[in-house]
């Protein structure tokens, strides 16, 4: 019995060694994958619906910004300026007077105003082009040398298309309602633009609000004249700017058209009536009109002092300024050599300014011999009749009507202008925003993306390990019994032997 407890003693100390090389075979392993293939596809199946709930409810929950892109282009925004020549500023598409148009535009209550004016943000889209040039700056500041500012310079860039972006999250609106709101404040944009940039409102509506019957007629006439004096120079100013001799399709007028209007009316009707007043000594209050004339022939003396003081400044400068020199080399000889001076834009600047003074002066010269000659008739003569009182009076609404309707063409055919020549792709919406359901499933997948691959990735590795753990067990049971059968073969072989 010893010798047989001795033989059973040394089998186990085999066994675990023999278990050290135990292995997987590929075969089982590929059997187990097999086993729990359905149960791993069912568990994907509900994972990826897991996932797609997940982000379809975590999306809604953040109601991620609504985007646009916008650009601009006129002459001056690739240096960063407005038309006007002043620095641009892109936020001023945010402006509470935009949103509140696009809000009325909509028929939505001004409340939510603040909280839509917060929750847009703008960034500059800067082309890789540009982004490159710009890290120039790193080697200009290392390398630094004479020209290093001047390579800075050349670098600059400013911005002519920006991103919008609309956090809807502090309003009540749905993302169908901000999407409106949003793509209303875009369009409402571009009337800002034209009237901020174009025909000049404001002038419009100070030339319009005057009200010539609570003035005395000489003073009337003293305003009519001022509006369409105003009127015409702006009308003016287009006419020179415009190359193409515009025709405005709502009105039917081109500038100069206009401009021959305004003086007809100026020169015509408004000299006729002051004529008339002039001439019949009409008031509604002689001691209140010798007032007023005594006021403006002192105003108009003081302003012609100021005139004849600075065109005599001008001479001054004028006469100082020292030209720009030209030389012009011969072919070595001195004697062929040439000196030129010319003006430089300074100089011709100073010369357009003082002619502008110039032209100022006469007219008010003239203004204080017109009020003199009204001051003395007035002084020397008896006030007109009631009945001319009563023409006169008419006369200033036909008037007033012409004016009205002078304004209203210069606004159309200035806006129609604006629009259609200077500013036709000056301001344009690229992008608009949307928020339509492909655009949502779009974002749900993109969230769903990562939790998916998580999800998957995570399941796949509990697949491929509980298939495998059990072909390993699958093995080392076979191997075991492989290798309890084969001790045991060898123990009755041994076992034999010892009996011989």
């Amino acid at each position: 019995m010893a010798k047989k407890d001795e033989r059973n003693v040394s089998i186990v100390i085999q066994n675990p060694e023999d278990e050290k090389d135990l292995i997987v075979s590929f075969s089982t392993l590929l059997k187990k994958l097999k086993k729990y293939f359905l149960i791993w596809i069912v568990i994907a199946v509900v994972l990826v619906g897991a996932a797609f709930g997940y982000s379809g409810v975590t999306t809604h929950a953040n109601r991620p910004d609504l985007h646009a892109l916008v650009g601009f282009s006129y002459k001056g925004i690739e240096k960063g300026l407005d038309p006007a020549g002043n620095t641009f500023d892109p936020y001023s598409i945010k402006n509470p007077a935009v949103i509140e148009n696009a809000l009325t535009s909509l028929g939505i209550n001004v409340e939510e105003l603040e909280s839509i004016r917060q929750g847009i943000t703008i960034k500059s889209v800067v082309p890789r082009d540009a982004v490159e040039r710009l890290t120039v700056y790193n080697q200009v500041l290392e390398n630094g040398g004479v020209n290093a500012a001047e390579k800075i310079l050349e670098t600059t860039y400013f911005p002519t298309q920006f991103h919008i972006y609309f956090n809807y999250g502090a309003t009540s609106f749905s993302e169908d309602t901000a999407v409106d709101v949003f793509n209303a404040i875009l369009n409402q944009y571009n009337e800002y633009f034209y009237e901020t940039y174009g025909y000049n409102e404001s002038l419009g509506n100070a030339v319009a609000i005057i009200n010539y019957e609570d003035y005395d007629y000489s003073e009337s006439i003293d305003l009519f004249e001022n509006s369409l004096a105003i009127l015409e120079q702006y009308v003016k100013q287009l006419s020179n700017e415009d190359k193409t001799r515009f025709r405005s399709s709502s009105t039917g007028y081109t500038f100069s058209d206009l401009y021959q209007a305004i003086d007809t009316v100026k020169t015509i009707d408004l000299d006729k009536i002051s004529s008339y007043v002039s001439v019949n000594n009409l008031t509604k209050d002689k001691e209140s009109a010798l007032a007023y004339y005594e006021y403006r022939i002192k105003d108009l003396t003081r302003r012609k002092a100021q005139y004849e003081e600075e065109i005599k400044s001008y001479d001054e400068s004028i006469k100082n300024y020292e030209k720009d020199q030209i030389y012009v080399f011969g072919n070595g000889s001195d004697d062929t050599n040439t000196q030129s001076s010319v003006a430089s834009a300074q100089y011709d600047k100073m010369i357009d300014e003082k002619n502008q003074i110039v032209v100022s002066l006469a007219e008010t010269k003239q203004n204080i011999n017109s009020y003199k000659e009204r001051q003395e008739a007035l002084k020397s003569k008896n006030v007109g009749s009631s009945k001319m009182l009563e023409k006169v009076e008419t006369d200033l609404a036909s008037l007033n009507e012409k004016v009205d309707n002078l304004i209203n063409l210069v606004a159309d055919t200035s806006e129609d202008y604006y629009k259609n020549v200077t500013f036709k792709n000056a301001y344009s919406v690229l992008v608009p925003a949307t928020g339509t359901a492909s655009s949502n499933t779009s974002r749900i997948i993109a969230n769903a993306k990562k939790p998916l691959i998580i999800f998957e990735g995570f399941a796949f590795v509990v697949y491929f390990a509980a298939a495998f753990i059990e072909a390993f067990i699958t093995d080392s049971k076979k191997k075991k019994k492989a290798i309890a059968a084969e001790s045991e073969l060898d123990a009755d072989k041994e076992e034999e032997h010892y009996l011989e």
